[in-house]
């Protein structure tokens, strides 16, 4: 029914016309995409759900990065002020989103009602060391280099960084899904799940969901290019930096997800959530990086990377209190708290540097 229903907006779109300044189009190609975004997880779930932990994480982060890569690219190419730097912001508010925002506020609610949760630290672990490396070598590394003044890498340089963050994600999923699986699963919690969602979805049910998947990211990315400028233009008349549009991205990718990760940390499946929420950011720059990159040395489009110094710091600490309060395999609410002061500070220096 979602795609249906985005499909026939979009078509009124498209008869009525476009405009940067008319608030009705906007109105409803953010709705249709809305609407696209929320049906493209809910089958993305549903296959989830007939694969099992933790491919069922698995299809769900790509599912949401590959809507997020299609809004990156089509800002990219829409060559409007500003438009280089989306790639960087995007990616940085994305994993300060999830590691702070979702496991933050997961964690608080969680532990308020369960006191005390658990994981398997040594999976989590595992995840936080491929995204620790892929963020800094993707969003701080570029600062360093000689080759070029940062925040920018030279073309060949850009495309190794490109290539080996593809490597490493891929790696990742190959540890994840086959090599050591049970890092990432916990017998009671797979239990639980299965007893919350009944039985499986039908092959049948999985296939359909297949098809409608395609059809609901193939909306996202033709939505999304209508979207581009009106989105920057309500961003600038609002007084906000031009940096602001790359959270705006990660929230409207990051929010159904998000809701699903918050969903199992409420009912004491922190695995699951932990396996969407930092999954979901190890994807955002693995598959991400990559295209952005391509992209930038095909159509000759630079690509600036570095983050500024505030951002930098953010990043680092973030990291750094991620291994900390996801290290033991058990948290309460206290962990989630200081995640949530992290995020705080994010929002407000995102719309006041």
């Amino acid at each position: 029914m979602g795609p249906l229903l985005s499909a026939a907006l979009l078509a009124v779109l498209i008869v009525m016309g476009t405009s940067k300044t008319e608030v009705i189009p906007g109105v409803l190609a953010l709705l249709a995409l809305g609407v696209s975004v929320f049906a493209a997880v809910h089958h993305a779930e549903v296959i989830a759900l007939r694969v099992g932990e933790p491919l069922g994480s698995l299809v769900l982060a790509v599912a949401v990065t590959i809507i997020e890569v299609a809004l990156i690219v089509s800002i990219l190419l829409s060559a409007a002020p500003g438009s280089e730097y989306v790639a960087r912001d995007t990616v940085y508010s994305a994993v300060m989103i999830v590691l702070n925002g979702v496991v933050g506020i997961g964690l608080v609610l969680g532990g308020r009602r369960h006191f005390e949760q658990s994981f398997r630290s040594d999976g989590v672990a595992a995840a936080l060391a491929v995204l620790g490396t892929l963020a800094t070598i993707s969003l701080l590394f570029p600062n360093y280099v000689i080759a070029v003044k940062g925040p920018f890498y030279s073309p060949s340089q850009l495309l190794f960084v490109g290539v080996v963050s593809l490597i490493l994600y891929c790696v990742f999923v190959f540890v994840q899904t086959v090599r050591h699986r049970d890092y990432f699963t916990d017998a009671e919690i797979d239990d639980l799940a299965e007893f919350e969602h009944g039985e499986r979805p039908s092959i049948r049910m999985t296939l359909l969901s297949g098809v409608l998947l395609l059809a609901s990211l193939t909306l996202v990315i033709l939505l999304s290019k209508l979207l581009s400028k009106p989105i920057s233009l309500v961003i600038d008349r609002a007084g906000l930096p031009a940096s602001f549009l790359g959270v705006v991205i990660a929230i409207i990718v990051l929010l159904p997800e998000s809701l699903a990760a918050l969903g199992a940390a409420r009912a004491n499946r922190l695995q699951s959530s932990l396996n969407l929420a930092i999954g979901s950011a190890i994807a955002s720059i693995g598959l991400t990086i990559p295209t952005v990159a391509l992209l930038s040395i095909w159509k000759d489009i630079p690509l600036p990377l570095g983050l500024q110094p505030h951002e930098t710091v953010l990043l680092v600490l973030t990291l750094f209190i991620s291994t900390l309060t996801l290290g033991t395999g058990r948290t309460t609410v206290l962990h989630g708290a200081v995640h949530l002061v992290i995020f705080g500070v994010f929002l407000f220096t995102a719309a006041v540097p």
